[in-house]
């Protein structure tokens, strides 16, 4: 059993999502961790620069409780809070946080009362505050992520992991370079350079029709990237494994299927990987980024 006076004194946040304010339900989808240690103002003090404040903001990655209590919630919404929330904090790390939250953020999100915590450390502080209040419990059982969500959530997984997705833009308009009324958004993008890097979760899992729209929609973006951002587009659709899909020898029907969604997309100069790849891309996406 670890030694009490060896753990630091902290304090938290639950961060939770209420669709309806009148009625007051809610699920908890976050929490905010904060070293108030002596040592920890001991070392604001002689730190410069926001990063002087050990904090701590996680967001859960697995959205379906929300989507139980509000099938509608917007979900890139709130993961586009969780960024913006990071940035705030560490452009105000002295701020008040629950005055931070309530002047960002809509009623949707609210904050809780600070309460003590002692932990180890941050990290190991906020996995067991998830643990605690945010995860399902193991013996709850939920509708298994599939499809789009299942490739989004191992997206934003890999590019967290290499420490980039806060810098990623979000939720793109391909109006702002095909044309007004374009419905398509791609998940995530990037430039660093000459090159408009974007990513789009691609499922092959209900059928061709995505793939089909996103090789439409290719070389309209191409063209409006060349001409509005002056740069190449680069446009990778992320797709599952083959064989997460059944499609093999033994499915032929599903084989088929699958290769005309891949060979659809690279006809139209579309790159195509699978969720295996993605540690790779967002490695590659931290040295393009020098973070």
């Amino acid at each position: 059993m670890t030694d009490l006076h060896h753990r630091r004194p902290c304090e938290f946040h639950l961060l939770r999502y209420v669709p309806d304010p009148v009625r007051n339900e809610y699920v908890h989808i976050g929490a905010i961790l904060r070293d108030v240690s002596e040592e920890s103002g001991q070392n604001a003090e002689l730190a410069s620069g926001p990063s002087a404040e050990p904090l701590l903001v996680q967001f859960t990655r697995d959205w379906r409780r929300v989507r139980c209590l509000d099938p509608g919630a917007d979900i890139e919404m709130l993961e586009a809070i969780e960024s913006e929330l990071r940035v705030k904090l560490k452009a105000e790390p002295n701020g008040k946080l629950m005055q931070i939250v309530k002047d960002s953020f809509s009623l949707c999100v609210q904050i809780s009362d600070a309460r003590g915590f002692l932990v180890e450390s941050l990290q190991a502080g906020m996995e067991e505050l998830m643990r605690m209040y945010v995860e399902p419990p193991p013996q709850v059982r939920l509708p298994r992520l599939s499809g789009r969500a299942a490739i989004q959530a191992k997206m934003r997984t890999e590019f967290e992991r290499a420490g980039v997705w806060d810098l990623l833009k979000k939720q793109i308009p391909a109006s702002d370079y095909t044309r007004p009324g374009d419905p398509l958004k791609i998940d995530l993008g990037y430039q660093p350079n000459g090159i408009l890097h974007m990513f789009h979760a691609v499922s092959l899992e209900p059928g061709v029709e995505m793939a089909k729209v996103l090789a439409f929609s290719a070389a309209g973006l191409r063209d409006g990237v060349k001409r509005i951002a002056l740069a190449d587009l680069e446009l990778t659709a992320i797709i599952e494994p083959a064989a997460r899909l059944g499609a093999t020898d033994e499915d032929r029907d599903r084989l088929l299927m699958y290769r005309f969604g891949v060979e659809t997309m690279e006809e139209h100069e579309i790159r195509v990987l699978t969720t295996s790849d993605l540690a790779r891309v967002a490695d590659a996406a931290r040295v393009e980024m020098r973070v």
